[in-house]
């Protein structure tokens, strides 16, 4: 009776053994390629620029070149060697890559803002580890020349104010050429870049220099903005600006006691949505932020940190947008802001990355049905219907 049962895996033909490797070879590197690669091209896709209200009443050529394409991230945290371990870091700095990359060539962006921190360890950073990290960080997010890419300053770049130095604010501002109250002038729009860490009010060096150089750039600004009759004497020799109101971009977000008011699928969960947050830690401080609407009266704030979604209103007019973290080590479902943006106006679009439960899942499904096709195919696993028929057999031998 044995010698009549079905062929053993060692009776099997070399061919068709070969033969059912190389499609399970081929099924592992399609799906590899997929999650790898193909997802995040699938995904971003679907994204669209925003349209400028009114712009459709506008001649195409003129918009085209008249709307800047503006693309929003925040909070990389590239790992360090304090704290990273190599999985998360590969694992979590591909992601990135990937994201950062078919953004770039599907959307084509004419300008990257990333709000703070870039890097997870940056506060603690030797020089060796700092020079690494800026390594991998150019290697994640090289651009091309069409493309600007503009980095503001976080808390884990430089340290929260109790650990911030001369040299660490320094050693990044001449890696990335930022300053605070540094102005950016693109086709007619005006962006302030803020060291929102250093706007502590407690007359350190750092502040102090951080705070002249915004009290200098707002004089600017606000002279730039007044009308061409308007006599004033203090404006008489200040370079003059484009008139258009400024776009402030800021790791930590104005003050707000907390984000219940936030909405969203990438908003914070609801268990932290009502825990209070800390001024100068969570936040800028009520004193910080009035100073800062005071000095620029900006039409759109643009802020990181919290690394969740909130969109709020200051002072009844001025919205601000938290952007959410760009790594799957801070959420599942990151993303980045789309922004359409003139001289007067704006239009602003969120565009989601794969989430990476999703991924997961697809590895999952896939290692299962890998699973069930090698059992089926040495006849390991019985098919259904001869399950079925044995089951029927021993019932009516009974």
């Amino acid at each position: 009776m044995r010698s009549c049962s079905s062929p053993t895996v060692k009776s099997l033909p070399l061919k068709r053994r070969l033969y059912f490797l190389l499609k399970l070879v081929c099924f592992v590197i399609s799906v590899l390629i997929f999650c790898e690669f193909l997802i995040y091209y699938v995904v971003i896709f679907q994204c669209r620029w925003p349209e400028v209200k009114g712009g459709a009443q506008v001649d195409k050529k003129e918009t085209s070149t008249s709307v800047l394409k503006a693309m929003i991230l925040a909070d990389t945290h590239l790992l360090g060697e304090i704290k990273g371990h190599w999985l998360d870091k590969l694992r979590r700095e591909w992601q990135m890559e990937r994201s950062f990359q078919t953004a770039l060539w599907l959307l084509q962006p004419d300008i990257v803002f990333i709000l703070g921190d870039v890097f997870d360890e940056g506060k603690w950073s030797l020089p060796q580890a700092w020079a690494d990290d800026v390594r991998r960080f150019r290697k994640m997010f090289k651009h091309p020349v069409s493309t600007e890419l503009v980095v503001i300053v976080g808390n884990h770049d430089i340290g929260f104010h109790y650990e911030m130095t001369a040299y660490k604010v320094n050693r990044f501002e001449k890696v990335f050429n930022f300053t605070s109250g540094k102005l950016i002038t693109r086709k007619g729009i005006n962006f302030v870049l803020v060291n929102s860490v250093a706007l502590e009010g407690d007359g350190c060096a750092v502040c102090r220099t951080a705070e002249a150089n915004l009290v200098a750039l707002s004089h600017k600004l606000n002279c730039s903005q007044q009308k061409p009759n308007h006599s004033d004497k203090r404006c008489s020799d200040v370079e003059e600006l484009p008139a258009s109101e400024p776009i402030l971009l800021q790791h930590y977000p104005l003050y707000r006691k907390s984000d219940a008011e936030c909405t969203g699928e990438d908003s914070a969960p609801p268990e932290e949505k009502n825990i209070p947050f800390k001024e100068k830690y969570d936040v800028l401080s009520q004193e910080a932020s009035q100073k800062l609407m005071w000095w620029f009266h900006p039409r759109l704030i643009l802020s990181g940190h919290t690394h969740s979604a909130c969109e709020v209103l200051h002072a009844g007019k001025i919205p601000e947008i938290s952007v959410p973290s760009f790594s799957w080590r801070n959420r599942n479902n990151p993303s980045f802001i789309m922004g359409s943006i003139t001289p007067t106006d704006f239009s602003l679009q969120k565009c989601f990355l794969p989430y990476e439960s999703r991924v997961f899942t697809i590895y999952c499904a896939a290692g299962a049905l890998l699973v069930i096709l090698i059992l089926a195919h040495f006849q390991l696993l019985t098919p259904p219907f001869y399950f079925a028929q044995r089951l029927i057999s021993k019932h009516k031998a009974v």
